[in-house]
């Protein structure tokens, strides 16, 4: 495609640099040309391994994540960025069933695009979340969080209740108080189990239902100082910190 086809479907209003991790190099190239041609700056990764490098050394505006990745797919790609920072991500993916959309959404994916593309249309995508996530403000950097009555102290790995005129301490576990406190940055949102697995259990924990186990446990210490239905679960994903509107 030259770059006049290219130039006469895209608008140039955005300067930013995009991380493309895509391992089929034809769909890169179109990708890359009409990301440049758009005024943007490009990297590329061919495996999930190296856009987390990549991810890290040049901190990226946004990333367009192929799902099916080798040495390391778009969801585990995907939970890692979310782990460090709220990088916005367009998932790439050949898969088009509902339940994969929704999966991506929730983790963290900020839009999702279906196999085959019109590249036009994924620059105008990037460009909108593009708009959207440059004009907001920064989460504030704060080593408390007080969300109702809980208090949790980041920094000093503690967690407290009001009660009335009283603060009362909850003792937690060191994975307990990573499972909350992760949650607890972000409340609305849904965490899978295998994304609580990689952030917050202890290295050599692999399966699953072990999260299960320390999530029950949790909520029955803050069940024990009034807190009722934190973690709140999220059928066939996980958990998020409450369910509140």
């Amino acid at each position: 495609m030259n770059n006049e086809m290219i130039g006469s479907a895209i608008s140039t209003d955005i300067q930013a640099t995009v991380l493309i991790a895509e391992d089929e190099l034809d769909i890169a190239e179109i990708l890359i040309a009409y990301l440049e041609k758009s005024g943007m700056r490009t990297l590329h990764a061919s495996n999930g391994l190296q856009a987390l490098e990549l991810h890290l050394e040049h901190k990226p505006d946004i990333v367009l994540l192929d799902v099916q990745m080798p040495k390391l797919d778009g969801w585990r790609v995907l939970s890692e960025i979310r782990h460090r920072g709220n990088t916005p991500v367009i998932m790439l993916t050949a898969m088009d069933q509902d339940i994969d959309k929704l999966m991506g959404l929730r983790i963290g994916a900020d839009d999702y695009v279906v196999k085959p593309f019109n590249p036009a249309e994924v620059i105008a995508r990037t460009q909108a979340v593009l708009r959207r996530t440059m004009t907001q403000e920064p989460l504030p950097q704060t080593s408390t969080l007080q969300l109702d009555r809980l208090h949790i102290d980041i920094e000093n790995h503690s967690v407290s209740v009001e009660k009335g005129t009283e603060q009362l301490d909850v003792m937690l576990t060191l994975t307990e108080f990573k499972l909350l406190a992760l949650m607890a940055r972000t409340p609305k949102r849904a965490f899978s189990r295998i994304e609580l697995l990689e952030n917050c259990l202890p290295e050599g924990d692999t399966l699953e239902r072990t999260v299960d186990s320390h999530i029950s446990k949790l909520r029955k210490k803050l069940e024990q100082v009034g807190i009722d239905d934190i973690p709140a679960g999220v059928r066939g994903i996980g958990y998020r910190f409450w369910d509140r509107k």
